[in-house]
């Protein structure tokens, strides 16, 4: 929506046109031509800079009083208004799993921030005490990085599995899970979305565009919510991360969390948070360039193996965006392309819980055309 609104200038800021004005103004009123080298034009061009400065300033903070335009601490304020503040940074989760040497005859509890690490660097404390039961052996539980930001993320099943903190009957620790959710502070083009969805928020019915507020505030790397009900008073929630990220458990257990808080949720509502469903494509393109730019080739190439990339990304960063080859024709062929030929795949109308995602990608050159 925002990117739908016109460009917009407070202050005119090019600098040959300020100076043409006021040097005519001044030859105006004195009467006379000033030639290139006249002392008096030379100050006047000094001034005509400082004031092009000076429009560029006066532009820019105009221009930070606009959701649009926005940026930094200024949005933080614009935000304010609307009672929405930027996520702070995050730390990245997984699922622990203790194993205890043997069967023991009473409970063994874990106790709350048990730390676990990959690499005696970076560490990961679980975020509840747990407790396995008589005779069991094992137990999973929640953990998060102990250092907010990107850096935990990653980390595959079975990496993280050095014990720091001994606990009694232990033998071992291993995370079952892909560490991941980890983020740093919510970027402005995230921030500024929200803004622009808090209103959404002010209806306590229930409505699908509160849920889509609430559900993207549980995480800064949510970039797009679907929210379906497929039942009276039964509301689902489909999220997906930057990148066309598909969340993880432990997402999807801050979001379901952060939508049932009894402020938020109505009280008729079952609510479940859910990863959507990615819809595979393969994408097998060939396309052909016009003699007579031959010259060209190895610029339009990269051009057109960009419009490749910008279109499967594109493709994947929203919800029930159906998969329309289409768009990827008139990227080539703006990117320097004569003739385009998708071969795979063809068009496929999405569900707004559904996402596309491409499972191989070839880019075939077919060779030079007349025009």
């Amino acid at each position: 929506m925002l990117n739908n609104l016109p460009d917009i200038t407070f202050a005119g800021k090019d600098a040959k046109l300020i100076e043409s004005k006021i040097i005519a103004d001044y030859e105006s009123l004195a009467g006379r031509t000033l030639a290139p080298g006249d002392p008096v034009r030379l100050f006047l061009l000094s001034i005509a800079s400082i004031i092009s400065q000076q429009r560029v300033l006066i532009d820019y903070a105009a221009k930070q009083n606009l959701l649009a335009f926005s940026s930094n601490g200024y949005l933080d304020h614009l935000g304010a208004l609307l009672g929405v503040t930027r996520l702070p940074a995050y730390p990245a989760m997984t699922t622990l799993r203790f194993t205890l040497s043997g069967p023991q005859p009473g409970t063994t509890i874990i106790p709350l921030s048990t730390r676990a690490t990959p690499d005696g660097k970076l560490f990961f404390a679980t975020t509840d005490a747990a407790t396995v039961p008589t005779g069991e052996t094992q137990i999973d539980v929640m953990a998060k990085c102990i250092q907010d930001g990107e850096v935990g993320n990653g980390y595959l099943p079975g990496q993280i599995n050095r014990l720091v903190d001994p606990v009694p009957w232990v033998q071992s620790v291993v995370n079952i899970t892909e560490s991941s959710g980890g983020s740093n502070v919510e970027t402005d083009d995230n921030f500024r979305d929200r803004i622009r969805i808090a209103p959404e928020s002010f209806s306590v019915a229930g409505p699908s565009g509160a849920y889509n507020f609430w559900a993207r505030t549980a995480h800064q790397d949510i970039t797009d919510v679907a929210v379906i009900s497929p039942s009276p008073g039964v509301v689902e929630i489909y999220v997906l991360l930057k990148n066309g990220g598909i969340p993880s458990q432990e997402i999807l257990d801050v979001v379901l969390e952060t939508v049932s808080d009894e402020k938020i949720r109505p009280l008729t509502d079952q609510v479940f948070a859910l990863a959507p469903t990615v819809i595979e494509y393969d994408l097998d393109v060939t396309w052909w360039l016009a003699n007579d730019r031959a010259v060209e080739a190895s610029q339009i190439s990269a051009a057109a193996n960009k419009a490749v990339n910008d279109w499967t990304s594109w493709q994947k960063s929203a919800l029930g965006r159906d998969i329309n080859p289409s768009v990827l024709i008139s990227k080539m062929i703006a990117a320097g392309a004569k003739r385009v030929d998708v071969i795979s795949p063809l068009f496929t109308v999405l569900a707004p819980s559904e996402v596309a995602i491409a499972r191989s990608v070839s880019v075939t050159f077919g060779g030079m055309e007349d025009a």
